[in-house]
């Protein structure tokens, strides 16, 4: 069947009756990457045997991530009008939970995570979301991400039967703008206004491009929005399309995400056969055809020239500006690139209308932000909240607070071209200019929190580490810039810097940030700078005294064995190759420092954890300081647990 203006309405209501329609037992599998990866098409499997055994019959849905990641694998139980949810599901419980709620009736509240509500609110008992509102994320969890007609039922490309129908280019491209939408990549442009410079260049061909080339480490917020909502990102790149007219679209999507590919690849494809997509758009003279381009993992081709260039069928690598690719984009033609979460905005903009939106946030941060929380956070998952909350609202409502009651730090937001910001900046507001002013900027949505173990020299060594293997080489000051920042910042964890060091760190950094070609390098600086800025203490204690306050760099640290913990095993003695363990069995073992090489081997060995790590100063008496001179075999920067196995973040 093949959809048109005049027939579209009709389909939908006969979908979105036969879905109340439904009665009977349902049950809700969350199948997200995250889902995945925690065993969901195994806990699927077992579901299906369990009820075939029992000779039960019930309807399986498939859905992407509702969010509380910490929780995958979720199963839900949907019956008489009622949707509860159980977490932390593995096949060895699907028994028992067949036997108990699906026969019986009755809640296992050992793995009962509680009643799901709306698709605004999901779980209404959660902490981790009274203070969201999703827009983008609203399908997420709700809705089959491989049946298009799931989504048509719960009012998918209704925005776009009404942009085609009832509204002119100009009028979309007004909404847009009233809207207040910025770019969820990362600059915040406004995208009303980049649509206008698109729709007004010269030229007949046009396109329009999505960047989903989600590459800062600890993000997953597009990842979760292509796999569990692809239709919504289809849908607003088609009204894109339609508003600055363009007949041809690609989204760009990392060859590392295959369930969002395969996913996007459905979509279009069911979108095509209904006559959503293609020649004659829903029965109009109006075409546009999508295809997909898989990114080789390249981070600079976050950056929309790099990116067009990979499309092209070239390397990634960024080009000047202007040309802008609003006039002279992909081949020449005007392009217009947004992400996932930019499109995903849209409908709710088109049905809704744009002061709808505009009244969600501040007033230069208009609508919500999705969020992917990690590290040491109490809970991470994926929040979609207003603009204008803030970061400890962020972090300690919704995320829950510190893991293990550990005290906080920073918070490194806008990935590896972001900043750590310091706890007294927890009140800043989440918005494009109160983050920029602090030395920050949203970012695509990366939140990494970290804890009181973290060495802030060795976070922005990490980071700088990743910017600077990511770089395309193509400018000097970015290619050379960031490998000097970066050696200099290893010589820090070394135990190597020199007086004026810093001075020199942070002028090389600016030169950085000022000169290079593309966002990658001019971005590249500021963990370094945000650091230097907010905990240039540490900063010190590495370059001037020798020391790493929080006990991470292992140059600059001493190993330890606490003798109320130690039980005289003799593991880490047989792990030692130094021959710097010395003790005889059931009596507490010592360190001698100066054999130490600090390799870690007798910490992993010990299953009491005895063998601790620290400053210098922290070792006991009788096993003295180590001279960080004689450490040069220890990897710079190396991790490993703090104590028998404890994370340091």
């Amino acid at each position: 069947m093949r959809l048109t203006l005049a027939n579209f309405k009709d389909f939908q209501n006969r979908l979105a009756q036969k879905a109340q329609a439904k009665d009977g037992l349902r049950l809700i599998v969350g199948l997200g990457t995250c889902g995945v990866a925690a065993g969901g098409r195994e806990v699927l499997a077992a579901l299906e045997a369990e009820l075939g055994r029992r000779g039960l019959r019930a309807d399986i849905a498939r859905v992407g991530c509702i969010g509380l990641c910490e929780a995958e694998v979720l199963v839900d139980v949907e019956r008489d009008g009622e949707r509860w949810s159980y977490g932390n599901m593995t096949p060895d419980r699907v028994p028992r939970l067949v036997e108990e709620e699906v026969v019986g009736g009755r809640r296992v509240e050992d793995w009962l995570v509680g009643l799901v509500g709306t698709p605004e609110r999901p779980y209404p008992g959660l902490q981790f979301y009274a203070k969201q509102r999703r827009v983008v994320l609203k399908n997420c969890g709700f809705i089959d991400p491989e049946n298009i007609e799931d989504y048509i039922a719960h009012g998918g490309y209704s925005a776009l039967v009404k942009a085609l129908s009832a509204m002119s280019r100009e009028e979309i491209i007004a909404e847009v703008k009233r809207s207040g939408l910025r770019g969820r990549g990362g600059a915040g442009f406004p995208t009303g206004l980049k649509w206008e410079f698109t729709a007004g260049a010269p030229g007949d061909k046009k396109y329009v491009v999505c960047n989903g080339d989600e590459g800062d480490p600890g993000a997953f917020m597009d990842r979760s929005v292509m796999e569990g909502d692809p239709h919504s990102v289809i849908e607003g790149m088609i009204i894109a399309a339609f508003a600055i007219g363009a007949d041809e679209g690609y989204l760009y999507v990392r060859a590392e995400y295959p369930l969002a590919v395969a996913r996007l690849r459905l979509a279009i494809s069911q979108a095509e056969d209904l006559g959503i997509l293609g020649d004659g758009v829903l029965g109009t003279g109006f075409n546009f055809h999508l295809k997909i381009k898989e990114g080789a993992g390249a981070f600079v081709c976050g950056e929309e020239t790099a990116l067009l260039a990979s499309i092209q069928g070239e390397r990634g690598m960024p080009r000047p500006r202007p040309p802008f690719p609003a006039i002279q984009g992909l081949w020449g033609k005007p392009t217009n690139i947004n992400n996932v979460e930019t499109y995903a905005n849209v409908p709710t903009i088109i049905l809704g209308g744009g002061d709808a939106f505009a009244a969600v946030g501040t007033e230069r941060s208009k609508g919500t932000k999705v969020f992917a929380l990690t590290g040491k956070i109490a809970r991470t998952g994926l929040p979609e909240v207003p603009m204008g909350l803030t970061l400890r609202e962020l972090i300690f409502e919704v995320g829950g607070g510190i893991k293990e009651g550990r005290g906080f730090k920073a918070v490194q937001i806008g990935g590896p071209s972001g900043g750590c910001l310091p706890e007294s900046l927890l009140d800043t507001p989440i918005e494009y200019d109160s983050l920029t002013q602090a030395g920050a900027m949203m970012g695509s949505g990366g939140l990494v929190v970290l804890d009181d173990r973290t060495c802030m020299v060795d976070l922005a060594r990490f980071f700088l580490n990743f910017v600077q293997s990511e770089s395309c080489g193509k400018c000097v000051p970015c290619r050379e810039g960031t490998r000097r920042m970066l050696e200099m910042l290893v010589r820090f964890t070394r135990g190597e810097g020199r007086p004026g060091d810093l001075e020199r760190l942070e002028e090389l950094a600016q030169v950085v940030k000022e000169s290079s070609l593309c966002g990658l390098g001019q971005t590249a600086p500021n963990p370094v700078l945000t650091t230097l800025r907010y905990f240039r203490e540490e900063y010190e204690a590495h370059v001037l005294h020798r020391r790493c306050p929080a006990g991470v760099c292992r140059a600059l640290c001493a190993f330890y064995i606490d003798p109320s913990r130690c039980k005289g095993c003799g593991k880490c003695l047989d792990a030692c190759a130094s021959g710097a363990i010395s003790g005889v069995r059931k009596e507490p073992h010592v360190i001698d420092p100066a054999r130490c090489i600090r390799c870690g081997a007798c910490e992993a060995a010990c299953a009491f954890g005895a063998v601790l790590t620290g400053s210098p100063d922290e070792a006991p008496a009788g096993e003295a300081s180590p001279n960080p001179a004689a450490s040069a075999a220890a990897a710079p920067g190396d991790r490993s647990p703090r104590r028998g196995g404890e994370s340091r973040g």
